[in-house]
């Protein structure tokens, strides 16, 4: 079976490189795939697989029927929307669409669960049961399009048993893969703070409320709620991203604006951390004479990858790459919307590696100027197919 889905892999890649530069020149925004989706579909189609579009949307789901259909289901995702970003890259396949570009690979899973489609739809009779294919939209923007697609059904009927999915990762070369059993990454949630003072001459600050020179304070002591009040044993980062206020060098304005992220691996700590958050904004705000309002959008949970099916996941990778080629991945305080579906069913979220011997396309993600070594598109479809056959014979 591995020699057979490898054979397949090496001669699908062609095609499968063409769609992946398809998609790659015409990215769209979260929530907004349509064309994507569509192309999608006429893949599907063309390749004689049953799918259902349109949920929430632009999310599509495909079913690959092998033997006695009804008797077991096992899942694979990818993602269809890009990122808010220029690209910089001078490609064949650049992105058409001015600020708009696939920066976090979503391209290639969705090229790379295509082509595993492809794959287990010419191997059908090998195996018994359904694998379901989850295209899914809005991975990059709250509330995620995984809990959106969970909320409209797409895992009730069938159900699955355990689902997987891949990210690029430009850390490790092509042709290697990266596993984590347990914790893996870190929830992420969004902080919308608006200072309100009292505008004035800069020359005259005692006439003033100054709401930057309160922000400054906030940002200061908002870090406490890292260094003073966590558990030092739980990771937890508090990053502010955005700062924005006032126009001119001579006055003080009325307000300022703050947006930052909040991520930590610990579901008890995130909450009472927001609470923190809360509380420190609302009295350093009134010491300082000034107001403030505020927002906590909670996004994504921490990702957690069940221990059982990564550590299969992780020998079946060996037995299908060659165990030098299967690493194992340190803990990251990114986050992902996967991490919705591990907290319905058994998960396994892994790391393709795209860079060329480290040497080439090594840039990171969310990254004007990432790219990959289009190899990685070969261990990608092939071995999503092999995980996804060997995990339906085993559930």
């Amino acid at each position: 079976m591995i020699n057979k889905i490898q054979e397949k892999a090496t001669a699908y890649f062609t095609e499968i490189q063409d769609v992946r530069h398809t998609i790659h020149a015409n990215p769209e925004l979260s929530f907004e795939e349509f064309k994507t989706a569509e192309f999608v579909c006429q893949k599907l189609t063309a390749w004689g697989i049953r799918h259902k579009t349109g949920i929430v949307g632009t999310g599509i789901v495909a079913y690959v029927e092998g033997r006695n259909p009804t008797s077991r289901c096992i899942a694979l995702r990818s993602e269809l929307d890009a990122l808010p970003i220029q690209e910089l890259n001078q490609t064949d396949y650049t992105s058409k669409n001015t600020g708009t570009m696939h920066a976090c690979g979503h391209d290639v899973h969705t090229s790379c669960l295509l082509g595993a489609a492809k794959i287990l739809q010419d191997l059908r009779d090998e195996w018994e049961g359904t694998i379901m294919l989850i295209f899914q939209p809005g991975e990059e923007k709250n509330p995620g399009g995984a809990s959106l697609m969970i909320a409209a059904g797409v895992l009730d009927d069938p159900k699955p048993s355990a689902i997987f999915a891949l990210h690029v990762y430009p850390h490790l070369p092509s042709g290697t893969v990266g596993f984590r059993a347990g914790q893996y990454m870190a929830s992420a949630d969004e902080i919308y703070i608006t200072v309100e003072g009292k505008g004035g001459h800069a020359a005259l600050p005692h006439q003033t409320i100054d709401p930057i020179a309160v922000a400054a304070t906030l940002i200061t002591t908002l870090q406490q709620v890292i260094s003073r009040k966590s558990n030092p044993l739980i990771p937890s980062v508090l990053t502010f991203g955005k700062i924005a206020g006032g126009h001119t060098t001579n006055v003080i304005p009325d307000k300022v604006e703050l947006e930052g992220t909040f991520r930590t691996m610990d579901e008890t700590w995130r909450y009472k951390a927001h609470d923190w958050i809360r509380e420190i904004v609302t009295h350093t705000c009134a010491a300082l004479g000034a107001t403030a309002t505020m927002d906590i959008s909670v996004g994504y949970p921490s990702l957690f990858n069940h221990p059982q099916l990564t550590a299969s996941a992780e020998g079946w990778s060996k037995e299908y790459l060659g165990a030098d080629h299967v690493k194992t991945l340190d803990l990251r305080m990114t986050a992902d919307d996967f991490s919705y579906y591990s907290q319905y069913m058994p998960s396994c979220y892994f790391r393709l590696g795209t860079s060329r011997n480290n040497e080439e396309y090594t840039i990171p993600v969310h990254n004007a100027k990432f790219d990959i070594d289009e190899n990685a598109l070969k261990t990608g479809m092939g071995l999503m197919a092999w995980l996804a056959i060997q995990a339906i014979g085993k559930h």
